[in-house]
C-alpha cells in the first residue's frame, strides 16, 4: 500500500464514496458463505466488510490507514492496521478480497505472494483495482504539469495499472488458477477533480508547499477541463478496472 498518501476518512467517504458504491459486483463475485473466514485487504472505513458481514461469515479487515481502520473499527469490523507486504497470515483464510487497493501496491509479486500465503488451499482470492489504462488523463497532465514546473521536482507515479495478460500470467506463476479476469472500462462521474487530488493524489503533492499545490491543482484542473468534463455531464473520469477471480492451488 501508499505510505506517502495520508488517508482521511471523513473527507473519502464526502467526496468518492462512489469508490465502495460500485464495488458491489465484486462483492457478489465473492459470493462469501456462512462461517468463512474472509480477509477484507485494504478495507477502508468498513463499508464493504458490511456487506460482506451479511453472509454470516467471519471478516477481518486490514488497512494502512489508522483513520481507516478506526473508522472500521467504529462500525464493528475488526480490523488492524497492517501492509500488504508484511501481512503475516498463513494458510489462514477461505477467501481475500480486495477493492481499489492493490493498484497502490508498485511490487505486485509481493502482494500476491502474501496474498497466496495467507489462504487455504482451494481459497479465493477475488479482487478489483485500476487496471491497464486506469485515469490516463490524469497521469498525461500530472506529468504534463510536473514538466511545466521543474521546481516541483520529479513525478514519482504511486500507482501500478497491469494489463489483463500481465495480472494473469502474475497470478498462474504465483500458484493460482485464475478463473475469471477482465479489463472494465467504467467512465466514474466525479464531484470536482481538485477532490480527487486532494484524497488520491496528495502523496504525490506532500512535498510541495501549500502555494505550489495550490497551483499545481489549478493549472491541473484547467487542463483536464478541456478533457473530463462537459458542461452535460460534469467531471467523469476515465476509470479502468481489472477484476478477477482466482485460487489457490
Amino acid at each position: 500500500m501508499n505510505e506517502s498518501n495520508h488517508w482521511n476518512a471523513a473527507s473519502y467517504n464526502t467526496h468518492v464514496s462512489f469508490v465502495s458504491n460500485l464495488a458491489l459486483p465484486v462483492v457478489e463475485l465473492l459470493d462469501a458463505r456462512k462461517n468463512e473466514k474472509i480477509l477484507d485487504l485494504g478495507c477502508g472505513d468498513g463499508t464493504l466488510a458490511i456487506e460482506i458481514k451479511k453472509s454470516n461469515a467471519k471478516v477481518i479487515g486490514v488497512d494502512l490507514s489508522q483513520s481507516m481502520v478506526d473508522k472500521s473499527n467504529e462500525k464493528g469490523i475488526e480490523a488492524y492496521v497492517k501492509d500488504v507486504a508484511n501481512l503475516g497470515y498463513k494458510d489462514e483464510f477461505d477467501a481475500v478480497f480486495s477493492n481499489a487497493m492493490l493498484h497502490w501496491v508498485k511490487d505486485g509479486k509481493n502482494a500476491v505472494k502474501n496474498i497466496h500465503l495467507a489462504l487455504k488451499k482451494e481459497g479465493r482470492f477475488i479482487a478489483e483495482f485500476g487496471g491497464y489504462g486506469n485515469v490516463n488523463h490524469i497521469l498525461n497532465v500530472i506529468s504534463e504539469v510536473f514538466n511545466n514546473n521543474k521546481e516541483y521536482g520529479k513525478f514519482n507515479n504511486p500507482w501500478y495499472f497491469p494489463t489483463k495478460e500481465e495480472y494473469k500470467k502474475l497470478l498462474e506463476n504465483s500458484g493460482f488458477r485464475v478463473e475469471y479476469i477482465e479489463l472494465i472500462q467504467r467512465p466514474t462521474p466525479i464531484e470536482d477533480v481538485s477532490h480527487w487530488f486532494d484524497i488520491f493524489a496528495n502523496g504525490i503533492l506532500f512535498h510541495l508547499n501549500t502555494k505550489q499545490q495550490m497551483d499545481f491543482k489549478e493549472e491541473a484542473r484547467e487542463i483536464l477541463k478541456s478533457k473530463i468534463f462537459t458542461q452535460k455531464d460534469g467531471w467523469v473520469v476515465d476509470y479502468v478496472r481489472l477484476r478477477f477471480k482466482a485460487v489457490k492451488v
